[in-house]
């Protein structure tokens, strides 16, 4: 069975129906990669996922059952399929640590030790343990979000959705967390990632979709995706990547 099961998602804002029937799966390990130019549905589509954007129509089901019931819980659902943002969101008020052990404690229920512990291994995995008592105001762009890559990580989820997670970088911060990303892959995480990052796309992905005006034109292996795609608008825009 699929992790996540996305069905016919429909998303309107107002009269502007920005997500077409949306359906694909997720299965475990998988590294999804969604393309297409910007405006074009893809990180609505990543929202809806993490509820935070209600779909409109269609549904979305978690190991068989529907998030969209009334009864599932969502700080439960948020930390087994976690969230890394553009612009990072991490606490400006707190150290790198405290913004590691916030979720764990307040919603796994750790105590401060494990969860200080927790934060400790997984800041050590995105290479940030020795900033630990910084704040993010004394870091680079490339080190914030690898520390919200690990705050995301220490609720040890089950997917963790990643919403362009180097647009707002700096080019020389940008090898640093994609070369973090690479590795959660080769470690076997789920993930689904929102991208510009052609070379990421085609290297690390196990699947790819391109999106364009809110429908999914096309999806398929990186190899299928990036050397015979069958579609004229996929073929338009990877020639236009590409050029670059």
């Amino acid at each position: 069975m699929s992790i996540i099961e996305v069905s016919h998602l429909k998303k309107f804002f107002g009269e502007n129906e920005v997500l077409h029937d949306i359906s694909f799966s997720v299965n475990q390990g998988d590294v999804i990669s969604v393309i297409g130019s910007s405006g074009s549905g893809k990180s609505t589509m990543l929202r809806c996922i993490n509820l935070l954007e209600t779909p409109t129509d269609g549904d979305i089901l978690f190991h068989g059952k529907s998030i969209l019931e009334k009864e599932v819980k969502l700080t439960e659902y948020r930390s087994k399929v976690t969230m890394v943002f553009q612009n990072f969101n991490l606490f400006n008020n707190m150290t790198v640590l405290g913004n590691c052990t916030v979720g764990t404690r307040k919603v796994l229920g750790l105590s401060k030790e494990e969860a200080e512990q927790r934060a400790e291994k997984y800041l050590s995995k995105v290479g940030m343990l020795a900033y630990k008592n910084a704040k993010p105001s004394q870091i680079s762009g490339g080190q914030k979000q690898r520390v919200a890559i690990a705050r995301a990580l220490c609720m040890e989820p089950e997917v963790i959705l990643f919403d362009e997670p180097t647009s707002a970088l700096d080019p020389e911060m940008v090898g640093e967390v994609l070369n973090v990303m690479k590795n959660l892959a080769s470690d076997g995480l789920t993930m689904i990632v929102v991208t510009h990052e052609m070379a990421f796309a085609r290297d690390v992905s196990s699947k790819v979709i391109f999106m364009d005006k809110g429908y999914i034109e096309e999806e398929g292996s990186p190899d299928i995706i990036f050397n015979s795609p069958e579609k004229e608008r996929t073929k338009e825009f990877l020639s236009r990547y590409f050029e670059q």
